[in-house]
């Protein structure tokens, strides 16, 4: 989708859609938690400067975990000028032997909405849910802005991003203090800690220049100027 370059300070550009009034955002996650690790302190810093209509979706949220999504998206919308918010049942782990289902979604989805940007997963990430995600967004969402969003994990796929957003203090702060505060099935587990998210905000901080010391990064295959 095309989308107007505006400057806001010396070596910084910003890129946002070329649509006036509010931007049309999509945000797909494979699993509770995924979205607001991947770029939930760029919502954050959104719903301050844009108007934003948000359609969020969670394709696995078992039980206890689907409450979590629900209760997360919630508050890291609760700015939004509109949100609708999905939470599904696909198999957690097992997403590519659900691929006739997933590709069916993906396909309804398409008729539902029209998003100026999509966060989503990146397609060299190790898990194979997150994987086959990128892969079903990409088929089906091929005249879009599509920003692949990274998740700190043992498989250590972290890689070079090539698009930088800048986080505010107050977004980068309130990502992880919601982030802990919301998903207790995750607090037991070794890297689900305040040190693990402020450490990858804090290297692409240092990466992009931001002012702040910290910034989201994220995967864009191709974008149209």
């Amino acid at each position: 989708m095309p989308v107007d370059a505006v400057a806001e300070s010396p070596g910084m550009l910003s890129l946002l859609p070329n649509k006036r009034g509010v931007l049309q955002l999509l945000c797909i996650g494979a699993h509770s938690d995924d979205l607001e690790i991947g770029c939930g302190g760029t919502v954050l810093d959104f719903v301050q400067r844009l108007r934003l209509a948000v359609t969020w979706i969670v394709l696995s949220g078992p039980d206890e975990r689907s409450r979590e999504a629900r209760a997360s998206a919630q508050a890291f919308l609760s700015q939004a000028h509109r949100s609708r918010v999905l939470v599904e049942e696909f198999h957690d782990g097992y997403f590519p032997s659900q691929y006739g289902k997933l590709k069916d979604y993906f396909e309804a989805l398409k008729g539902e909405v029209d998003p100026d940007v999509i966060f989503t997963h990146t397609g060299h990430d190790l898990h194979q849910d997150h994987r086959l995600i990128a892969e079903l967004t990409w088929n089906t969402f091929r005249n879009h802005l599509i920003l692949g969003y990274e998740i700190v994990k043992y498989d250590g796929d972290l890689g070079s991003p090539s698009v930088f957003v800048p986080l505010s203090r107050a977004s980068r702060e309130r990502k992880v203090r919601l982030l802990l505060r919301t998903f207790g099935t995750q607090r037991s587990k070794r890297w689900f800690t305040p040190e693990t998210f402020n450490s990858i905000m804090r290297i692409r901080g240092v990466e992009c220049n931001a002012p702040s010391g910290y910034a989201e990064a994220f995967y864009a295959r191709k974008i149209v100027i």
